[in-house]
């Protein structure tokens, strides 16, 4: 059995040395939860990713709340969401105090503006990892990129996005049927 102290240091780890938020966290939790720890399949991982990003809340709370409930139960649960949360509510308190110091610096601004490429890498990196997990191939590939267009060139609502993919998977899995 998966011990409190076991939980809350795993998300310890994925809180603070990820830069970029929880989209950046993803190739860590994979890593920490699938692959290191082996607290849940591949598919889990992925069903557990879809289920976080479909909740209200912050993508990292709600994986560690998951994955610790699943786990653990209710404490559990409160155990990584702590461990989770800590360091980077001690980074933005500390970022925050020293923020107005150094705002026109510009070695800063320099050095704020060489870690975003490395975010967007950390955040494209798990996305075809998962991709092949959830089966998308060339032949279906198609589906998160009109998403992705449709949002993004036509400004179109995500939640109708969202929801319109519910009734066109309903469909297709009754017409397979």
């Amino acid at each position: 059995m998966v011990k409190y102290c076991e939980l809350f240091y795993s998300f310890f780890k994925i809180g603070a040395f990820t830069i970029g938020g929880g989209y950046a966290m993803i190739p860590l939790m994979e890593q920490e939860l699938v692959d290191r720890r082996g607290w849940m399949r591949r598919e889990e991982f992925l069903d557990q990713l879809a289920l976080s990003q479909s909740m209200p809340g912050v993508l990292a709370v709600n994986m560690a709340t998951g994955c610790g409930y699943r786990l653990r139960g209710f404490s559990g649960a409160l155990a990584a969401i702590v461990g989770n949360i800590v360091m980077p509510i001690l980074f933005i308190i500390a970022l925050a105090m020293l923020f107005r110091h150094f705002r026109g610096n510009a070695l800063v601004e320099h050095f704020f503006m060489g870690v975003r490429p490395a975010v967007v890498a950390l955040i494209a990196a798990p996305v075809f990892r998962l991709a092949k997990s959830a089966s998308i191939s060339w032949s279906t590939c198609w589906i998160p990129l009109l998403a992705t267009l449709l949002i993004w060139l036509f400004d179109i609502s995500p939640i109708l996005v969202i929801l319109a993919a519910v009734v066109g998977g309903f469909v297709y899995g009754r017409l397979k049927k």
